[in-house]
């Protein structure tokens, strides 16, 4: 079986969650310290051997694409001004990997998104990163879903135990243990109450599909607002296929939640060789004197 090298990573949201601040910038390019959240996206792919990368972009996201550009201009300036450090991580931006570019026209959904890269996809199984989820360096998520998709041919869905309560807000996948230990998803259900979950196993930003996943697209009916969702594509793919799933349970950020974005940023920043110790020493200051005022 050949090794993938293809992914999908889908970037046309609106970010409405991020108002006021992506009314006028991508929510995949706000930072996290001093790098845009989709570049830790990108170079997650490029450590794991997918250098093929399809951005899937929509209206006012230039900006994606001017950041993984060269900057001939900003460039000339850091050469000039004899800021060589600077002027090695501008230049490795750009050569990041071979990055590809498409328009989702309207924002029909995920599913919608990912059909969009049907033909750049072709017959080649191929994984889809979403950019609002971050992992940290050291995850083997990815790694893991390569092998088991290596193993069985198959797709694989990345899983994460959450509390009960809320599994509303993800898609939930329904799993029977194989007698090799491996999980197979016999059904999944997008965003179901808590009361009717099958499990408590949320579907993250991680997927390995074969391309029969378009065809599962093309044949799934839009729900509400017009919308694919991915996850009624993935319910019928598992029918005629078998699904996969890895679970973890460390090492994500969902940065399209506030909360998640905040600690993803505090946590990285303090795991920083150059800006982590005074960082450290400058929230506990701060701590310090929320305690004295409470």
């Amino acid at each position: 079986m050949s090794q993938i090298t293809k992914v999908v990573i889908p970037a046309a949201g609106l970010g409405t969650r991020f108002l006021p601040a992506t009314k006028a910038q991508p929510k995949e390019m706000l930072p996290i310290v001093d790098k845009p959240a989709i570049q830790y996206v990108i170079e997650e792919a490029i450590r794991n051997g997918l250098t093929n990368l399809l951005v899937i972009t929509g209206r006012g996201k230039r900006s994606i694409e001017d950041h993984f550009d060269e900057s001939f201009e900003l460039e000339q300036l850091l050469s000039d001004t004899g800021r060589a450090k600077e002027l090695d991580i501008v230049r490795g931006i750009a050569k990041l990997g071979n990055i590809h570019y498409i328009r989702q026209g309207r924002p029909l959904g995920l599913g919608h998104a990912v059909l969009g890269a049907k033909a750049h996809v072709g017959n080649d199984p191929f994984v889809t990163m979403l950019a609002d989820d971050i992992m940290t360096e050291d995850s083997d998520l990815l790694a893991r879903m390569l092998q088991l998709h290596h193993e069985t041919g198959f797709s694989v869905l990345s899983l994460m135990q959450v509390p009960r309560e809320q599994i509303h807000l993800y898609g939930c996948a329904a799993v029977v243990e194989e007698p090799n230990s491996r999980l197979r998803v016999v059904s999944v259900v997008e965003k179901p109450d808590p009361r009717d979950a099958p499990s408590n196993l949320a579907i993250t930003g991680r997927y390995l599909f074969t391309p029969q996943i378009f065809d599962a697209i093309e044949a799934t009916p839009s729900g509400k607002n017009g919308e694919f969702q991915l996850t009624d594509a993935i319910e019928l793919l598992s029918q005629s296929q078998p699904v996969f799933g890895v679970v973890f349970q460390q090492g994500r950020y969902d940065v399209g939640d506030k909360l998640d974005y905040l600690r993803a940023v505090v946590e990285m920043a303090l795991q920083r060789d150059d800006i982590g110790p005074a960082f450290a020493a400058e929230l506990r200051n701060i701590m310090a004197r929320e305690f004295e005022t409470s």
